[in-house]
């Protein structure tokens, strides 16, 4: 199962605090992989059918009880200096400018039973995204963290429960990983999960456009950018998931809590004043004959202590604020609420192609992932076979972002968002080009060389074009 990637933004610790974060969670990381070969040691274990040509630094068990496993995912990033008619406090930067951000996780997961299982995710993240991960509505690097104040210091990222329901049709096999531990499952089931977890692990799914560890990294690449998912700044919630899986189909819905403001760290558990629903129809189908397709219907709606663009305009007109002031207009119970479409297609053993589009009320105020009302983007990826490496990935991707006129308005008149904030606007749409290359050097190594040609920065026109590049380093183990 392809991993997803941490929802991050860069912050400042000073250099002691980073390191021992650091040292701390490379010393658990290898103490438990150490602890994992003793364990293979003692009771031989099948490895993986690709042990022969293993994409990982381990090859991991086929079976067993336990499951250890690890990643490291490193992106420097770094543009030249771009026109700007002006600049505002939350704009991305016109000079020159390159930063560093690095995630690692340690995936840690315990069958329970043929049908249950615990799996519980350790995490530390560190570095800076350029211009601190302003001003741009689809950001360049989606392990970008966007909370100065946090630390490097390891936290628990993932902590659930899972549970299958077999309902009869024999097993199909399944894929066993950091978020299964199972080999085979019931083709017919209901599977249950409780605890902390991102949406994104299970929601808006993509085979060709979903891993900014090994594919894209524009965050409304990765994910829809309208999706406004319930998390944490880290991009975790604590909740529930129910999915109904049949062979041809599956139904799939959440119950999650929200933060308890824009962008925050901390959520709110009373459900009865702050929720996130999530549905998500997922129809296995293909239009090419004996080739993999699905199309993905999504539907959310968060309750939270939102603001209103237009509330925030009228109170500025009326002289009730100095500038417009979303903050000021929050209420508890205030309701965003979206839709997505998210496509994929194999078109040959070696090509893929995906497309998704989402739109959301953008009246209310944008409160936990980006500033995207509604969005488009396609794209698609070639396997490296025909130049003789089949663990390579050649990907290339478009995307459009835009926001609604009250949104627009907003930001026109000076008023600042969690991410965007030029002090004036003279809109247009977003509009973001980026191709990759992920080199496989081996085991578990690889490296893509990254390029996003951005048009309209934070809905702009006065401000760009301009060329980010990145070179990621991203390790298995």
């Amino acid at each position: 199962m392809m991993l997803k990637p941490v929802r991050l933004h860069p912050w400042r610790v000073v250099e002691g605090a980073r390191w021992r974060g650091r040292v701390f969670f490379l010393s658990l990381m290898f103490g438990m992989l150490w602890i994992r070969g003793l364990h293979a040691q003692d009771v031989p274990l099948p490895e993986a059918p690709n042990s022969a040509d293993p994409t990982t630094v381990f090859a991991h068990p086929l079976s067993g009880k336990l499951w250890i496993s690890g990643q490291m995912n490193v992106i420097n990033q770094g543009h030249g200096s771009f026109p700007a008619a002006y600049t505002g406090p939350q704009s991305l930067r016109p000079y020159a400018e390159d930063d560093t951000t690095n995630v690692l996780t340690l995936y840690t997961g315990y069958e329970l039973s043929s049908t249950s299982d615990v799996l519980m995710d350790v995490e530390s993240a560190s570095g800076n995204g350029i211009s601190n991960a302003l001003g741009l509505a689809g950001f360049t690097d989606l392990d970008a963290v966007r909370n100065p104040q946090l630390s490097a210091t390891p936290y628990l990222a993932r902590l659930m429960i899972t549970k299958v329901f077999a309902l009869g049709g024999g097993d199909v096999a399944n894929d066993r990983g950091p978020y299964s531990l199972a080999t085979s499952l019931p083709s017919r089931r209901i599977v249950m999960r409780v605890g902390k977890f991102s949406l994104v692990d299970f929601f808006d799914l993509n085979e060709v456009g979903s891993d900014s560890h090994l594919q894209f990294m524009n965050w409304t690449i990765d994910n829809n950018g309208a999706y406004d998912y319930a998390a944490n700044t880290r991009g975790y919630t604590w909740g529930t998931v129910v999915e109904y899986d049949e062979p041809r189909w599956a139904l799939r819905f959440a119950e999650a809590m929200m933060p308890k403001v824009a962008n925050g760290e901390n959520l709110d558990a009373d459900l009865f004043r702050a929720h996130s629903e999530n549905a998500e129809l997922e129809l296995r189908r293909s239009v090419i004959p004996r080739r993999h397709g699905a199309l993905r219907l999504l539907s959310y709606v968060n309750t939270a202590d939102m603001g209103d663009y237009r509330q925030a305009i009228d109170e500025f007109l009326a002289g009730q604020t100095r500038t417009p002031d979303i903050i000021a207009t929050r209420q508890q119970g205030r309701i965003k609420y979206g839709f997505g479409v998210n496509a994929e297609q194999d078109l040959t053993d070696l090509v893929r192609v995906f497309g998704r589009w989402g739109w959301n009320n953008g009246t209310t105020e944008s409160f936990c992932y980006t500033e995207v009302d509604h969005t488009v983007d396609f794209g698609g990826d070639l396997r490296g076979d025909p130049w003789h490496r089949k663990f390579d990935r050649l990907g290339a991707a478009y995307v459009v972002n835009g926001i609604t006129g009250d949104h627009r308005r907003y930001l026109q008149l000076g008023g600042l968002g969690f991410l965007l904030g030029d002090g004036n606007l003279t809109y247009g749409q977003e509009q973001i080009f980026e191709t990759y290359y992920t080199a496989h050097l081996w085991r578990g190594f690889f490296v893509s060389p990254d390029f996003q040609h951005v048009v309209n920065p934070g809905y702009n026109r006065v401000r760009g074009p301009l060329w980010v590049e990145a070179l990621r380093l991203h390790v298995d183990f």
